[in-house]
């Protein structure tokens, strides 16, 4: 079987090697297939000799200073890294909970990511706007360099918070025709596992039955929701969830 490519980021302090370390081995406890890790970083000193290294790319001229998150956009070029073929993006503050070969036989050749959550109100009102969460997608490595040129075209676009808050909005614009993974695949510990307040603040979080990869965008981070996080609101505190380390391990 031909190998798949896993592939994630790292630069700055806030995530330590023991992040990207945690992420590969966790892709070889769940992905059935031969597969290629591949992390871009600026510092790749701890990283376990199986995670192949892609330095950090130039600045293409973003002015607000790199690196930046915009460096997803980046990674979509022809020939970065040498990738090539189906590509699994993961972000390092996400933990996975079940078998992952599901994302790379989901709906083949296209561009897959998460439909990114909002608040229950507006999605019950349907006002879920068509806009993605880069924390987990899938493309075609080789084939995806009209979106990176795209950006390179529009990055004055890419770049502002009126016309796209967020990397990710811009990234599902540049990509085009998005196809959001089933809904019981990846799951936000925020969302979907904090009970809502106050039930928060009395029940612990628990994982959603289906679950394959538990995205901890924002805060808490990983560790700190095993250990319980306070938080600067009640409505953000959760109480200790000692099951995640079962698979945000080493």
């Amino acid at each position: 079987m031909q190998h798949v490519n896993v592939l994630c980021l790292k630069w700055g302090t806030r995530y330590g090697p023991h992040y990207v370390n945690m992420l590969y081995r966790a892709v070889g406890r769940n992905l059935s297939r031969p597969f290629r890790f591949f992390c871009c970083t600026d510092d790749p000193s701890g990283l376990d000799d199986g995670v192949e290294v892609i330095p950090f790319p130039a600045n293409p001229g973003v002015k607000r200073g790199w690196p930046d998150i915009l460096v997803k956009l980046a990674i979509l070029q022809d020939g970065f890294g040498g990738l090539q073929g189906p590509t699994l993006f993961l972000d390092l503050d996400v933990a996975i909970t079940g078998p992952i070969d599901c994302f790379f036989d989901y709906k083949p050749g296209e561009f897959c990511i998460i439909h990114n959550w909002v608040h229950w109100r507006k999605a019950a009102l349907g006002r879920r706007p068509a806009v993605g969460n880069s924390s987990v997608f899938r493309f075609e490595a080789g084939k995806s360099n009209y979106a990176y040129e795209t950006f390179l075209r529009e990055m004055h676009r890419a770049e502002d918070r009126a016309a796209f808050n967020t990397e990710q909005a811009f990234l599902t614009y540049a990509m085009g025709n998005p196809q959001w993974w089933p809904e019981e695949w990846v799951k936000s510990y925020k969302w979907n596992c904090r009970p809502a307040f106050p039930l928060n603040l009395f029940r612990a979080p628990q994982l959603p039955e289906g679950c394959r990869i538990l995205v901890f965008h924002g805060r808490p981070d990983p560790d700190e929701a095993i250990r319980g996080y306070r938080g600067c609101k009640p409505h953000h505190r959760t109480l200790p969830a000692p099951w995640i380390a079962d698979y945000w391990k080493l």
